[in-house]
């Protein structure tokens, strides 16, 4: 694997690994490690970093749904036209142009399910190239982002068998 992939898949793991950390998981001195990841965050290629949150822990839940959007696409209308729309709302947290039965899939989040209706309602379903909206509401979260909420995985959950 090269040097580039190598540290994505380093800080795509964890980002809170210290330039030593990175040096020590690849053949980079830290002062490379550090060029390298300063070289990928001004081409774009590392967008930014985040936490993963386990909000309900955090005492402090917040409504989520995902939001199924069709559109319908006129000469002088795109898919990016309308992404650049949707995604300019503070309250819509991923938008992908997926394949199947709809065309855009939206994360969207608020602090209760009466503002993400509302804000489906009056904000995106008022887009003249949306042609309907289907809105999921996150129940519950097991797993985000790759890591496994609620505590699972340091327990053992077999059944135990009994002769």
């Amino acid at each position: 694997m090269e040097p580039r992939e190598e540290v994505l898949a380093l800080l795509a793991e964890n980002a809170r690994y210290t330039l030593e950390d990175i040096a020590r998981m690849t053949d980079l001195t830290a002062a490379e490690a550090e060029a390298l990841i300063a070289e990928l965050e001004d081409e774009g290629v590392i967008a930014g970093y985040q936490a993963v949150v386990n909000w309900r822990v955090a005492d402090r839940e917040r409504a989520r749904a995902e939001v199924e959007l069709n559109v319908t696409l006129d000469r002088e209308t795109s898919y990016d036209d309308i992404a650049r729309r949707i995604a300019g709302f503070p309250e819509v947290k991923t938008l992908q142009l997926v394949s199947g039965n709809y065309d855009f899939l939206a994360r969207v989040e608020a602090g209760s399910t009466r503002e993400i209706s509302r804000f489906v309602s009056e904000r995106i379903a008022p887009v003249p190239e949306i042609t309907q909206t289907v809105t999921h509401f996150v129940m519950d979260t097991y797993k985000e982002q790759g890591i496994q909420m609620n505590g699972g995985g340091d327990e053992d959950d077999r059944l135990s068998i009994s002769p």
